[in-house]
């Protein structure tokens, strides 16, 4: 129960309020000057069970240009981050990485889109309106769900 706190202004919702969502939104761009001269290489941990970044590029990175342009849906760079969580979700999930190393990717498909709405409902929170054209649109979700379903199939495959 909500309670003005005596002591001032504030005032107290104990377990009545809670953050149901968050979006992250760039609202401004631009440079920053910097001055010249030599800048030591920064060098990340590659050491005792930790490996190297990969560097080549993924084909999912391009999913949210994709879908606004077959869609035209407004979705921002920003929004892929909800494709990513999914695909790093299914990449750490047992069942698919062993699905992965033993199937052709046309038997992976199956196994992937039985466990992908699970996957889209965990990160529903993430993104609402991602989550909405997903669940609302077949031609929308089939697309999202093949470059996903190639994606993860090609990392887990690789990882081995």
């Amino acid at each position: 129960m909500a309670s003005r706190n005596r002591s001032g202004a504030g005032y107290e919702l104990e377990d009545e309020v809670a953050l149901r969502y968050y979006r992250l939104e760039q609202v401004s761009s631009g440079s920053i000057d910097l001055e010249g001269g030599e800048a030591d290489p920064l060098k990340g941990p590659t050491e005792v069970g930790l490996r190297a970044a990969d560097d080549k590029q993924v084909v999912l990175s391009q999913l949210i240009d994709k879908l606004n342009e077959r869609f035209a849906t407004d979705f921002k760079p920003a929004d892929q981050l909800f494709f990513d969580q999914i695909a790093e979700a299914a990449v750490d999930n047992e069942t698919l990485k062993t699905a992965a190393q033993v199937n052709s990717m046309e038997n992976f498909k199956p196994v992937f889109d039985r466990m992908l709405e699970g996957l889209f409902i965990d990160r529903m929170e993430g993104n609402e309106d991602i989550f909405d054209r997903l669940m609302n649109d077949t031609e929308f979700r089939n697309i999202a769900a093949n470059e996903l379903m190639r994606g993860v199939y090609s990392r887990l495959r690789d990882d081995s």
